[in-house]
């Protein structure tokens, strides 16, 4: 089907990346939007099952490339899939980014190489010519937010939410230490737990407050744990410090390795002081529209949250230096007072429906899908040829991507069966 553009597929080919193990459920809602509410014909691949073979003879009026494909340095997407894209010049090519503050160059000349036309990023409008405009040539760029409500989410929160005295936590929080070069804003997501964690101790409350990497809850457990907690912690998602020229990574890695023990002041205050604030990056995160989903309260730290919520209306506010700490505690406390904002959340972040997947595709992404690339559906026998062109050989692909995956998993005698999985492996792809 390779050819020229009277060849090409009418509808959208995604490529995306999902381990066959465990991880952040937002992700697969992120990807199972495109196909459950756009106009156009979807076909989604799994770049971690490797290529298809069939996926040579077709060639398709739009690709979009997932946020999930690039977690630098590495990309999944190996060799096949890269010259796939070069070969397909017709086609309109659409890439979603996330964590978008590091390994610029990286990205900046991937969309140069791989001729992209429409960018989706988590940047302000005003920031555009500071960063793509200034190192790509890619033509259109549409802010958009890391996620957005699924109906998968309201339909496990309906199953799960619990009446507020049979929750067992008063005040819940996970999240991780991040690396130095992602500046103040980046560490404020460990300092929130740590600090309220010490400050609640003579509170009388009962926290489940962590903020070890190993302490993470992905999958089902999540929203299992959020369903069992009164409030949650949160702050804005991203950092404030956007490494264009991938200069503050590399010498705040310089200076870790001569002091591994060196503190984040005395980092900030040799490199990062000059670079904080330079393109702001901060946004809502998914983690917020799952609390308000959940009728859990919210206490936030400072932020502007995209515009989406605000203070004193959808969540209580908490002060980065926690001045107000007293008044956060009394507020959390007053339960009158905190079904208000999970109300108020809950009416103007959920049920409205104006941060759905369904708003985002219909009014955002398919708007951006130009009307001669793929202006009408196909006739459900041609969907199917398409579908089983791209399905040839998947079971040998699946089994092959599972004993890849066996290394990570966890179970008793792994090492014994990681072993025999990669000679299961070698023989399947050689």
């Amino acid at each position: 089907m390779i050819g020229d553009k009277s060849h090409l597929i009418n509808g959208i080919l995604l490529l995306y990346h999902h381990p066959l193990r465990q991880s952040a459920s937002t992700i697969m809602e992120h990807v199972n939007a495109f196909k459950k509410y756009s106009r156009f014909n979807v076909w989604n691949v799994n770049t971690e099952l490797g290529f298809p073979e069939g996926l040579r003879r077709a060639q398709f009026k739009t690709l979009v490339l997932h946020y999930s494909l690039f977690v630098p340095p590495r990309y999944y997407l190996d060799e096949d899939f890269l010259n796939y894209i070069a070969m397909c010049p017709h086609t309109y090519k659409i890439a979603f980014f996330q964590d978008e503050y590091r390994f610029c160059q990286q990205r900046f000349a991937f969309i140069n190489r791989c001729k992209v036309d429409c960018v989706y990023t988590l940047l302000e409008p005003r920031y555009f010519s500071h960063v793509y405009q200034k190192y790509t040539k890619v033509e259109k760029l549409i802010s958009t937010l890391p996620g957005y409500v699924s109906d998968d989410l309201i339909a496990v929160a309906q199953k799960i939410t619990k009446p507020e005295n049979e929750r067992e936590i008063d005040v819940g929080y996970r999240a991780r230490r991040l690396p130095f070069y992602m500046g103040k804003g980046a560490q404020e997501k460990h300092e929130i737990g740590i600090r309220f964690r010490e400050c609640a101790s003579a509170s009388g409350l009962k926290t489940d407050i962590e903020t070890d990497e190993r302490r993470r809850i992905y999958g089902r457990r999540w929203y299992e744990f959020l369903a069992n907690c009164r409030a949650v912690l949160g702050v804005e998602a991203g950092v404030s410090i956007f490494d264009l020229e991938d200069k503050v990574r590399i010498e705040c890695e310089r200076l870790i390795a001569e002091n591994p023990r060196i503190r984040f002041g005395e980092v900030s205050k040799r490199v990062l002081q000059p670079w904080e604030g330079n393109v702001p990056y901060r946004t809502i995160s998914p983690r917020h529209f799952e609390a308000a989903a959940l009728r859990v309260c919210q206490i936030l730290s400072e932020g502007d949250y995209s515009g989406v919520m605000q203070p004193m209306v959808h969540y209580i506010p908490l002060k980065k230096d926690f001045s107000n700490f007293g008044d956060v505690i009394r507020m959390l406390k007053d339960k009158k007072l905190r079904s208000r904002f999970i109300e108020n959340a809950y009416r103007d972040v959920v049920a409205s429906g104006q941060y759905s997947y369904r708003k985002f595709i219909e009014e955002s992404f398919d708007p951006s899908v130009p009307d001669s690339q793929s202006n009408s559906r196909m006739a459900d026998d041609e969907v199917w040829d398409v579908t089983v062109l791209l399905q040839k050989g998947a079971h040998r692909r699946k089994l092959y991507a599972l004993c890849r995956s066996v290394p990570y998993r966890h179970f008793p005698a792994r090492s014994l069966v990681t072993s025999a999985a990669q000679r299961v492996a070698r023989r399947l792809w050689g």
